[in-house]
């Protein structure tokens, strides 16, 4: 494929995101990652600087570019020019979640979606994960990108 997106809201990054990130780059000449605003989730780090957190993530994939979008995916997708959306899925119930969002935006935008199963280790991160370790002042540096845990809590500390 010429071009996939990765939507998300990236919340803070973790490492589950840039398994997604770098295996969906190796599928494409270039992976644009989006950074969206979901209405439905309360942000903790101000989108331009989980831009810039993504951007240093992924510093070392070449054919990787970091985006802030603040509108439905598909119309997202739709300015970026890409082939298909790439999903990432782990274990624990994001299925039903994915197909609903891959059918609805396939029904309203002709966008189609690609869903890669995460990675056995990174199966139990998230964001929300990242966030209450760091709040309680636990050590969250093997679960986000290298380099940035300090980043991370400085950025969550300010948010909150």
């Amino acid at each position: 494929m010429k071009k996939l997106l990765f939507a998300g809201s990236f919340d803070p990054v973790t490492v589950g995101h840039m398994d997604i990130i770098a295996r969906a780059s190796a599928l494409a000449e270039e992976l644009i990652v989006a950074v969206m605003h979901n209405p439905g989730k309360t942000g903790h780090i101000p989108p331009e600087e989980r831009v810039m957190l993504l951007q240093e993530a992924c510093r070392n994939l070449s054919n990787v570019r970091v985006i802030r979008h603040s509108g439905l995916l598909i119309d997202c997708a739709h300015e970026a020019g890409v082939d298909a959306v790439v999903r990432g899925i782990r274990p624990i119930g994001d299925f039903d979640t994915e197909y609903q969002m891959a059918t609805v935006n396939r029904m309203i935008g002709g966008v189609e979606t690609v869903l890669l199963i995460t990675s056995d280790a990174c199966a139990g991160i998230s964001s929300s994960v990242v966030r209450e370790v760091a709040a309680f002042g636990g050590d969250i540096s093997r679960m986000v990108p290298e380099g940035l845990s300090d980043k991370i809590i400085d950025a969550l500390k300010r948010g909150n």
